[in-house]
């Protein structure tokens, strides 16, 4: 929650979610858990590779979870936003929209 004392501290936003593909990756998880990876891919325009080490930054602070599965004969691997991730979420918007009420 937002420090009514101190609107402007920044030290309580989470850098793990703040980072710009990571922002992203929430967001879009928020409203479309679980993601096959492709579909994620294309939605916050990144690479294979790029999209792989922010979801594992994501994952071990337990933000997500990935599972991976065979659809037919290929691999598919879908990303689901945790119960922690969504309550992360939440409050990251809470901070960002307290930021804002107070540079109003």
């Amino acid at each position: 929650m937002t420090d009514p004392a101190n609107p402007f501290d920044h030290a309580q936003i989470d850098d793990v979610i703040h980072g710009r593909l990571r922002l992203g990756i929430m967001a879009y998880l928020s409203t479309a858990s679980p993601a096959i990876f492709g579909e994620l891919k294309a939605k916050v325009g990144a690479t294979d590779g790029n999209l792989s080490t922010h979801l594992r930054k994501l994952e071990d602070a337990g933000y997500v979870r990935q599972e991976k599965r065979f659809v037919g004969r290929r691999p598919q691997t879908r990303v689901f936003l945790t119960d922690a991730g969504r309550k992360a979420w939440l409050i990251w918007i809470d901070r960002m929209q307290g930021l804002m009420r107070a540079a109003e």
